[in-house]
């Protein structure tokens, strides 16, 4: 996974200005006590990023792709 395509699934899954504000507000746990925004920030891997986030919200596997239904999900690490 890419830059392009985590900031592409924040917008599908939570909405461009809620998904915004969560990469940015949300201090995640299994992120070293991070937000989103700072992991990418600091070099940790989009995917393992979007996994932890998607994580936190509790979001179910089925809604973790977006719109896209052919999409792949990334395996995690």
């Amino acid at each position: 996974m890419r830059n392009r395509e985590f900031w592409q699934l924040v917008d599908e899954v939570f909405g461009p200005a809620y998904g915004r504000s969560l990469t940015r507000d949300l201090v995640i746990d299994a992120l070293g006590g991070r937000t989103a925004f700072q992991a990418l920030e600091t070099g940790e891997e989009p995917r393992s990023v979007w996994h932890a986030l998607c994580d936190a919200m509790e979001l179910p596997d089925a809604r973790r792709w977006g719109a896209d239904v052919r999409r792949q999900a990334p395996p995690r690490r």
